[in-house]
């Protein structure tokens, strides 16, 4: 694993930093490898059970592919099959907290998106800028905006390419929260320790559950959700959840 992106584990949460400050977090091939193999390591571990994801430094969450690295694709097709770090997020079982700090760019602002939880310091910045540079994104920027803040102002973010401030993202939907810089990291892993004490096979559940209502037509949607709630219900850690409230004592839950 690269030294540009950290990967730590502090009980149930585990923590995703990309580490390149000084190009702004941008990411390159390696990177984009190295983030693959973490989520990996995160899917395939029992006590991981929420995952936060960050940029080193304050300027910057990520500022999308490092740009010079794209030419380094023989054809564009190459570049269309490449190993993608916002395809990697979308893949994370676990929930999912972005906490922006500063630029959140082009594939930045993908990744942010591809995230279940969004907070971010006061000086982030979110722009699809890909229309300047005479592309368009190619990781849900469409359907990550257009499902996050609207058709319209979806339309404004992609078409002029200009960011919008922290508390234009919070109006809009696209953040659920604005803390000061040294408050950012602190709030997540506050949330973080919050879901990390839920069931853990209901968490993952849930966010089967949202990505389906975003896809779903309404009746479709709601049938996946009682088949998935009846799953739940079968599980261990239900029954603990239910003799617990009867015992009036913290349950214990251990994913199974």
């Amino acid at each position: 694993m690269t030294e540009e992106i950290i990967f730590e584990v502090d009980g149930a949460i585990a923590t995703i930093t990309l580490n390149r400050p000084a190009k702004l977090n941008a990411v390159t091939p390696e990177m984009a490898e190295a983030i693959v193999a973490a989520v990996k390591e995160c899917n395939d571990s029992d006590t991981i059970r929420c995952v936060i994801l960050t940029g080193a430094g304050e300027r910057a969450f990520c500022a999308g592919s490092d740009i010079r690295e794209l030419d380094t694709y023989e054809t564009p097709w190459q570049f269309r099959n490449r190993e993608d770090y916002c395809d990697a997020i979308h893949a994370l079982l676990k929930p999912t907290i972005a906490a922006v700090n500063g630029y959140a760019f082009g594939g930045g602002l993908e990744t942010a998106m591809a995230c279940d939880i969004r907070i971010a310091s006061s000086n982030a910045q979110f722009a699809a800028p890909e229309i300047k540079l005479g592309w368009i994104g190619g990781g849900g920027m469409a359907a990550g905006l257009a499902h996050s803040i609207g058709p319209s102002n979806a339309a404004l973010m992609i078409m002029t390419g200009d960011p919008i401030s922290a508390d234009k993202a919070q109006q809009w939907g696209l953040v659920s929260d604005v803390v000061s810089s040294e408050d950012l990291l602190p709030r997540a892993r506050a949330i973080a320790k919050t879901i990390a004490s839920r069931a853990p096979i209901a968490a993952e559940t849930a966010k089967l559950n949202l990505k389906a209502a975003a896809s779903m037509p309404h009746e479709k949607a709601v049938e996946y959700e009682r088949d998935l709630q009846t799953i739940c219900f079968a599980t261990a850690d239900a029954q603990e959840g239910r003799q617990a409230f009867k015992e009036k004592r913290p349950p214990v839950f251990r994913r199974r």
